[in-house]
């Protein structure tokens, strides 16, 4: 993990699943604060991560604020486990 939350470049790089999206917007707002979690199952190993880097809007939204201006980069890497041997 980076300083600025992503996932750091190495493991972007060597990721088999990457998943990366910005969004940009002039005004958001959330009447009920979200809850959100990633959650990597089945094959995927311990090395897998996700993150995101966020201007004017902080990790824990506050209900019926207006927040201006966002930017929100966001990114997956999931690394799978090798396969069992047949």
């Amino acid at each position: 993990m980076t300083h600025d939350g992503l996932p750091d470049a190495e493991r972007r790089r060597t990721a088999d699943i990457l998943f990366s999206a910005k969004v940009k917007a002039e005004e958001l707002r959330f009447d009920v604060a979200p809850e959100s979690s990633v959650v990597f199952r089945g094959d995927a190993s311990d090395d897998s991560t996700s993150g995101s880097n966020r201007t004017n809007l902080p990790d824990k939204i506050q209900e019926n604020t207006t927040y201006r201006d966002i930017k929100i980069h966001y990114a997956i890497a999931a690394k799978l486990d090798a396969p069992d041997p047949p």
